[in-house]
């Protein structure tokens, strides 16, 4: 039998693949009493208009999906590592389908919001998911937006004898380009001695093989060479075989001479001497020229630009996990294995500019957010952040006390003030509940303003409301607008916003009942809430965390699972929140991010 042409595709497949959430695109509201600005600026760069979202992290990305939509320039998240067995009684193959059904929806919403400025996704992970992790990001992204495997060396305590000690985890690193920006930053292991802390890159020409074939290339008389005055034997030099002794004087040769061997950079080299040895740019646009050594060798020597990189795959030298739980605890906190924040600002310096976005949307005790503040005021930048935290206690008790602490300083912890600010945000309850009859209705803590911003995020309008044009509450192009209302609109009431609206403009309109013959306004497009929005989404759903019935669609007994001791969405305090939760029609709606320095 020959061969089937069917084009087959490699994948990973687990029990639920085919089961997609369908989210509702909630809204976000500030709770100011959270929300906090240093009593001081720091610097002038200080960044006021960073994030914290309370809330189950997926319907969070969907809320953050309209607004920041290839916005993010660097996304670092610590999952849970399913590390969970031992407590589970079902079948390992449906714990594994449960979180691959996790990760997927999440990786998916994530990978829209990066930009297409490479963008990048850093994934820190261990061996029980990683190789798992690694083909549906293939799968989901493409083999060719894979970046790097990096390797970070936790270095824990290696006194037990176990036969093999695990001493690592992993920073599966993606790009929606599949190239990253030259990191800007030196590996911390490098020594001070190192060539790298050089002005000048310098590297020999020479290189005999079987891919550097022999060819003659004549240095011209006035040639430049590294010192001052001398005679090379031609008999004292192995490579290049050259016709002739070779004499300097004043640092340049006296005679042209010959020379034959293999090279790594002759077309630069030739270029340099056509340029009558005056400096070239090599394909990178360093400035380079070329020097006779006094052992006969010709080397390269660059001029290292401002930006300097020396970024390797294992990264080791960065603290522990056991240093800032010590530094937690000084601050009053309690927190089970949170990442090392000089780990997590080497790869935000790496991989992000002085301006750009970060989101970390597995917040934990807010090492990401801390990490770039830290880079903040080290490097006068004005990189920001948003976290997102779906456990309460970790997100009241430990997230936020910490950033406070930050921002303000803390001589105990040895931390400086940092200065800025944060606003803290909660997810809206979903926009329609069942009355006691199991009708759908629009929720009743909903007030007009929310429900207008709720409509135009379902819709696809921008939330823009107009202080003085009652029927514009948002657009999605200069010309396309929308109109929210719980009124029963009457055909002279349409009559009137359609005169108003006029010829080249369109208007969507959102009413919970319309008397009206609607082929007279073709401007105007009317629908009916909540029947026009019922189909869309899984209404009244607040929970999309790991459990079985939200992939598996049966009703399976699932123990209240522990957290993993090894994730930094692995909080150890397990009392519950006892500080005020804000009514949601207490709070303001959430609006742009602020201005910079408004506190």
């Amino acid at each position: 039998m020959g061969m089937s042409r069917n084009k087959t595709k490699l994948e990973l497949t687990w029990i639920g693949k085919d089961k997609r959430p369908r989210l509702e695109p909630r809204i976000l509201l500030e709770d100011p009493e959270l929300s906090y600005s240093a009593a001081h600026k720091v610097t002038e760069n200080d960044v006021f208009d960073n994030m914290v979202i309370r809330g189950d992290n997926l319907l969070a990305l969907k809320a953050l999906e309209q607004e920041y939509l290839g916005k993010v320039k660097c996304i670092y998240i610590d999952p849970p590592y399913n590390t969970l067995s031992a407590d589970l009684t079902y079948d390992d193959n449906v714990e594994h389908s449960i979180w691959l059904s996790l990760m997927r929806a999440r990786l998916e919403i994530l990978w829209r919001l990066l930009t297409s400025e490479n963008g990048v996704l850093l994934i820190s992970i261990n061996d029980d998911e990683c190789h798992y992790l690694k083909v549906l990001c293939d799968e989901l992204f493409g083999r060719s937006s894979f970046v790097a495997c990096l390797v970070w060396n936790y270095e824990g305590n290696t006194d037990n004898q176990a036969r093999i000690i695990n001493y690592h985890e992993y920073v599966l690193v993606y790009s929606r380009t599949g190239v990253v920006d030259d990191p800007s930053v030196i590996d911390p292991n490098i020594p001070d001695s190192s060539k790298l802390f050089k002005p000048d890159i310098r590297n020999t020409v020479i290189k005999n093989g079987p891919k550097n074939p022999v060819k003659a290339v004549t240095l011209p008389a006035g040639f430049p060479a590294s010192f001052r005055q001398g005679v090379i034997r031609r008999d004292d030099v192995v490579y290049p075989k050259y016709d002739r002794d070779i004499e300097v004087d004043d640092g340049r040769t006296i005679h042209a001479v010959t020379g034959r061997t293999g090279w790594s950079s002759r077309s630069i080299l030739q270029r340099f001497i056509d340029a009558g040895c005056a400096p070239v740019l090599d394909s990178k646009g360093q400035t380079t020229v070329f020097e006779l050594t006094p052992t006969g060798a010709i080397e390269a020597v660059k001029k290292r630009g401002q930006k300097k990189g020396h970024f390797i795959s294992v990264l080791r030298g960065f603290g522990t996990t056991n240093q800032m739980r010590l530094m937690l605890a000084k601050l009053g906190l309690k927190f089970s294995y949170p990442k090392p924040v000089g780990l997590i600002s080497y790869l935000i310096d790496a991989f992000t500019g002085p301006n750009d976005l970060v989101l970390d949307s597995f917040a934990g005790s807010g090492t990401t957010g801390h990490a770039v503040l830290n880079l903040n005021l080290e490097k006068q930048s004005q990189r920001r952040f948003i976290l997102v935290e779906l456990d309460a206690s970790t997100c009241f008790e430990v997230l936020i006390p910490r950033l406070r602490a930050v921002l303000d300083g803390n001589a105990a912890a040895d931390i400086p003030p940092h200065g800025g600010g944060f606003r803290v945000y909660q997810l809206a309850p979903s926009l329609l509940e069942t009355d006691k009859w199991g009708n759908w209705i629009i929720n009743r803590d909903y007030n007009k303003e929310m429900l207008a911003q709720a409509m135009c995020k379902i819709e696809g309008f921008r939330y823009d409301p107009s202080p003085t044009v009652f029927w514009l509450h948002g657009q999605s192009t200069e010309t396309d607008y929308i109109y929210v209302t719980t009124q029963t609109l009457t055909h002279e009431q349409l009559r009137v916003i359609d005169s108003e609206v006029g010829e080249g403009r369109t208007l969507l309109i959102c009413c919970s009942a319309f008397r009206a013959r609607l082929d007279q306004f073709p401007n105007l497009t009317v629908k009916k809430i909540p029947a026009t929005v019922l189909a869309s989404c899984e209404w009244g759903r607040d929970d999309y965390s790991l459990n079985v019935q939200s992939v598996m669609g049966e009703e399976l007994e699932e123990p209240e699972p522990e957290k993993p001791a090894d994730s930094e969405a692995a909080a150890s305090p397990k009392k519950k929140h006892t500080g005020r939760t804000p009514k949601m029609q207490d709070l303001p709606l959430f609006a742009a991010v602020s201005k910079e320095g408004d506190q």
